[in-house]
């Protein structure tokens, strides 16, 4: 892990790997959209607008899974204090809260043809909410104390307390009474038929390879722009000293 503690080593591994991760994820991403739009039939009681699913379980299951990168690189930084953890945390939040959006975007385009409204108050949906809003709280927290120049550990120690949602969001739809369909998926069984649970795993790697180049690219920007920052402020000290 402390392997690649060292920034230019990090940065020789993600220049290869991010154009890697981005042309495959859209490879993969495009081709399974394509073949669950075209060759899943229209379901039973959803009709067409089941096909939805291609792209809302991807970004619901990585808006989760952000916020999950964020908690362990959190924990990571907390323990081990590693360099590169609170930028990795800071790199994985702005997609996750992406994703999460798009969850819940997809879902309301979802649940009005299939419910007849747009938005209901159940576990499900509302934890999803409180998961967007503390993307929101931790990106607003992490970046004024990168700006402040304060200790990261802060935006760390919310990272892993606002990980208390993500067992929330999981387990909603089986705690409380839901509109929302309880889980197709778990370990070892599905009730989902083959024609759209191939594409639709296809579509989740091809979304997790889009997250890790996103991830990637971020974390190569905000690494350069430590470094302009630590140029510019030793360049600033040489002048005022020379003075």
């Amino acid at each position: 892990m402390h392997g690649f503690a060292n920034p230019a080593r990090f940065l020789r591994l993600a220049n290869w790997l991010t154009p890697l991760l981005l042309v495959s994820g859209i490879v993969v991403t495009v081709g399974a959209l394509l073949w669950g739009f075209t060759s899943a039939p229209p379901d039973r009681l959803m009709g067409d607008s089941v096909k939805i699913l291609f792209i809302h379980l991807p970004v619901a299951w990585l808006g989760m899974g952000g916020w999950t990168a964020i908690a362990i690189a959190s924990l990571v930084e907390l323990v081990w204090r590693h360099p590169l953890a609170s930028i990795a945390a800071r790199a994985a939040a702005v997609p996750g809260a992406v994703f999460a959006f798009l969850c819940l975007a997809t879902g309301s385009i979802w649940g009005r043809p299939t419910w007849g409204t747009w938005w209901v108050w159940d576990g499900r949906l509302t934890s999803m909410l409180v998961l967007l809003f503390l993307y929101l709280g931790y990106i607003a927290l992490s970046s004024a104390l990168a700006r402040e120049g304060s200790s990261s550990r802060i935006a760390a120690i919310f990272g892993l307390v606002g990980a208390i949602n993500i067992p929330i969001i999981n387990r909603s739809v089986v705690w409380w009474n839901s509109l929302h369909q309880p889980p197709s998926l778990t370990m070892g069984n599905s009730a989902i038929d083959p024609v759209y649970l191939y594409p639709l795993l296809t579509a989740v790697l091809g979304f997790s390879l889009l997250f890790g180049a996103v991830v990637l690219m971020r974390m190569r920007t905000i690494l350069a722009d430590m470094q302009a920052e630590a140029r510019l402020r030793r360049k600033a000290m040489q002048a005022a000293e020379g003075i």
